[in-house]
């Protein structure tokens, strides 16, 4: 599996139509298959074809999707002092903020909007716009697959401690479930998939957000229980810091 960093650097030489210097390009093979190398033009070529409607709209939405996962990060500061928590932030944040950049990069060259047209905007902290259900609180559904409705992302804004430690890691898991499931709900649509970058991108998407699921439910099982005495930790310290 290529890296998304290389898959940048592949994608910008192939918009420029330059030779890529360094390691060789490789085109993913076939399930059960190997990679095989390719050239600059041939890379250049597949970069820019082969792209299909549901390929642009997991695109746009992804992008939002992503966000959001930022917006969670952004969260922890001044709200827990769990060293394991913030390096796990900081992980989900370098690697989404570089992904949305390749992302619109990939629209862009395609002359696609970067925005789908069901979704006008987001707000901060993940809301959205929603038709008005007369079975509940809008503010209670979520924009889309995996996301945080904008009440959850209100309670992980108001959380602190083991408290925050506890939704934050429950709403990642959330949101990474949501992006495989995504990821899934693509490769059914015929012909999706196809792009070079696309192919490359969501193959990344399974590795890299299976792995950060599996040390996020490790990381909550480590927590203490939500009704143990004393569970928080951070609490005096955040009380002082308020």
């Amino acid at each position: 599996m290529i890296a998304v960093s290389t898959v940048l650097a592949i994608t910008a030489a192939a918009a420029l139509g330059t030779a890529v210097s360094g390691p060789p390009i490789l085109q993913p093979g076939a399930p059960g298959e190997p990679s095989r190398e390719i050239s600059a033009e041939r890379s250049r070529a597949l970069s820019q074809t082969r792209h299909t409607a549901a390929d642009t709209r997991f695109m746009q939405h992804m992008i939002v999707h992503h966000q959001q996962a930022v917006d969670m990060v952004a969260l922890i500061e001044g709200r827990t002092d769990n060293p394991a928590i913030i390096a796990m932030g900081r992980r989900i944040s370098r690697s989404q903020d570089d992904e949305i950049t390749m992302m619109r990069s990939w629209l862009e060259r395609r002359g696609e909007a970067p925005e789908a047209d069901d979704l006008h905007r987001h707000h901060e902290h993940g809301g959205h716009e929603h038709h008005q259900h007369a079975s509940g609180d809008p503010d209670d559904i979520p924009l889309m697959t995996g996301m945080l409705s904008v009440n959850q992302m209100r309670a992980l804004a108001a959380a602190e401690g083991t408290a925050f430690d506890r939704l934050f890691l429950e709403g990642m898991i959330h949101h990474h479930e949501g992006a495989l499931l995504m990821v899934d709900e693509l490769m059914e649509q015929p012909g999706a998939g196809e792009d070079i970058i696309m192919s490359d991108f969501t193959g990344h998407i399974v590795a890299d957000q299976t792995a950060e699921i599996l040390r996020m439910q490790n990381l909550l099982e480590d927590l203490p229980p939500a009704d143990t005495p004393g569970a928080d930790p951070h609490a005096h310290h955040r009380h002082q810091h308020h």
